[in-house]
């Protein structure tokens, strides 16, 4: 019985870890969870999500970045006018302040990848370099979830 308690911890802790690979650090800068939706065919943008926490003490951006996915990364926010959704770049790139955690999602901010060179499918991962202000350079995955998908799943896992 112990042996089968041994082969089962392990086996957790290999999932965990593989769970927490999706977490990426550059800095004072942590980026969790990068995902993105599947795109249908013909698509020449998609969105693609995260939360970055800043532990430092000094405020830092995320100014851009760039995947060989697409011609264009850019960080945007939406905003609703007149009942309208409009997507627009954030000027100067997106704030994360001292201990605080923005997420990425649907709806509000994201990075908006454009020119796609193929469709994003469910499984994939995505390749990208996140560039901020004064951490620099961090490579992530995006790992690539159904299309409609409303938020990451919670352990990290493709299903």
């Amino acid at each position: 019985m112990t042996r089968i308690a041994l082969v089962f911890a392990v086996a957790l802790s290999i999932c965990a870890s593989a769970a927490m690979a999706q977490d990426y650090s550059i800095g004072s800068i942590q980026v969790g969870k990068p995902w993105s939706r599947a795109t249908p065919k013909g698509a020449k943008v998609a969105g693609a999500y995260m939360t970055i926490t800043n532990k430092g003490t000094v405020p830092d951006r995320l100014v851009g970045g760039s995947t060989a996915a697409a011609s264009g990364f850019e960080v945007h926010s939406m905003v609703m006018e007149q009942g309208v959704a409009k997507m627009r770049p954030v000027e100067g790139g997106l704030e994360i302040k001292p201990g605080e955690t923005v997420e990425l999602k649907p709806g509000s901010f994201h990075v908006m990848l454009t020119g796609l060179k193929q469709p994003l499918e469910k499984g994939q991962k995505v390749k990208a370099t996140l560039e901020f202000a004064k951490a620099g350079k961090v490579d992530v995955e995006y790992a690539v979830e159904a299309a409609g998908t409303p938020s990451p799943p919670m352990s990290g896992h493709n299903h």
